[in-house]
């Protein structure tokens, strides 16, 4: 066989272990785990860190407001050191719209070794702390919630002994511009990838994570796997808190969201492009080996398989063409299920491979940034790698 021929089977077995090998990763019925109301409803403090959301909190803030819960709920807004007045407006709604009661603290400029969200984590959850709640609800600013949200997370994680210490929804992003439905779906996909939802709720799985836009954490499990201390430096907020709780023996349950929703508008590719670049190095443990494997990996997985079947075509090589259009094939099928959860046209699977190769050049243009010193930044911060993060 020829060296495409071999790249196109090689492509195709890859192809085929995620699509049987990999938990399942391509599928979206993970979705909250049904369990009845409680007898008591346990007391719940949510916890919103903002910088410069003036442009979001309008939607998203007078739904935390408006949950229907049936026992005692406080919202904590922490404000980020905004310059575009993020705290006075979220009194203003607070005043506006009434319901949950809502304290806004500002806290100052983080330390060094914290990033500024966990920064803001910490004296949010120490404020609410006071109060002895017994879960918290850990939500980005640009999270919009449905009225019964708040109650449907804690029937699912269990107040019995038992229950989940962690409960995230991946909240379902903003799809509108043509550069989002080409992106944002593909962004889900390829995180279900990494971490798969069905292992990530596995009780005896190793694998960890979470969505930082809606994570539910018993107090006590907060507490016995020290967070946000011990993940402090984190860039990957979310990852590394499911895994610290994991650690300490939790229980997690990652799974899709359908009443929870980003109103965070990204219409431009700059903006997406930035919104991956800003970690994407990071996820790599800012090393150029796992850079370059990466590089490589998606090559042969998204690239491949187009680029076969053509050259085959042209060449009139049938294997090269069968396989790469086989494996072609499969990555689209696999694609599929999460172009119908964002109620997208299933003709963009196909183009998956080009979203891919966007994705590649995020990557290396977060580690480029890395390197000129500019990388993992957000908001006018940038963070250095995480072992520069003095010890506790």
């Amino acid at each position: 066989m020829s060296a495409v021929a071999w790249t196109a089977v090689g492509s195709l077995i890859v192809w085929v272990w995620l699509l049987l090998g990999q938990g399942f990763f391509w599928r979206t019925d993970q979705r909250l785990p049904v369990r009845r109301d409680p007898a008591r409803w346990p007391s719940v403090a949510v916890v919103v860190p903002a910088r410069d959301e003036a442009e979001v909190l309008p939607t998203s803030l007078p739904s935390l407001l408006a949950q229907d819960y049936p026992g005692d709920a406080q919202v904590y807004l922490v404000d980020d050191c905004s310059g575009d007045g993020t705290g006075e407006l979220a009194r203003a709604l607070s005043q506006r719209y009434g319901g949950l009661p809502l304290t806004v603290v500002t806290p100052g400029e983080p330390e060094p070794g914290w990033t500024g969200k966990l920064w803001a984590l910490r004296h949010g959850m120490a404020l609410a702390g006071q109060r002895k709640p017994e879960f918290l609800l850990l939500t980005d600013a640009d999270i919009a919630h449905e009225p019964d949200s708040l109650r449907e997370l804690v029937a699912a994680a269990g107040t019995e002994t038992g229950g989940f210490d962690l409960v995230s929804q991946m909240a379902r992003l903003r799809v509108t511009s043509t550069w989002e439905r080409l992106v944002v779906p593909a962004f889900v996909y390829f995180f279900g990838q990494l971490y798969p939802f069905r292992r990530v709720n596995g009780e005896k799985s190793r694998t960890a994570a979470a969505a930082g836009g809606c994570v539910l954490l018993r107090a006590g499990a907060a507490e016995r796997a020290r967070i946000p201390e011990s993940i402090r430096q984190a860039v990957i907020d979310d990852v590394s808190l499911a895994r610290a709780v994991r650690r300490s023996g939790g229980r997690i349950w990652l799974g899709l969201a359908e009443r929870v929703d980003s109103v965070r508008p990204s219409p431009r590719l700059a903006d997406l492009w930035r919104m991956v670049a800003r970690s994407a190095y990071a996820q790599l443990r800012h090393s150029p080996s796992l850079l370059a494997g990466t590089v490589l990996g998606l090559g042969l997985v998204y690239v491949a398989p187009p680029v076969t079947l053509g050259a085959g075509l042209l060449t009139g090589d049938p294997v090269a063409a069968a396989a790469g259009g086989a494996a072609w094939a499969v990555m689209a099928g696999t694609y599929m299920p999460m172009l119908g959860y964002y109620r997208q046209s299933l003709w963009l699977a196909p183009l998956l491979p080009f979203t891919a190769v966007l994705y590649l050049l995020m990557t290396v243009d977060s580690a480029v940034q890395h390197h000129r010193g500019s990388g993992a930044a957000w908001k006018g911060r940038t963070y250095a790698r995480p072992e520069a993060a003095p010890e506790p």
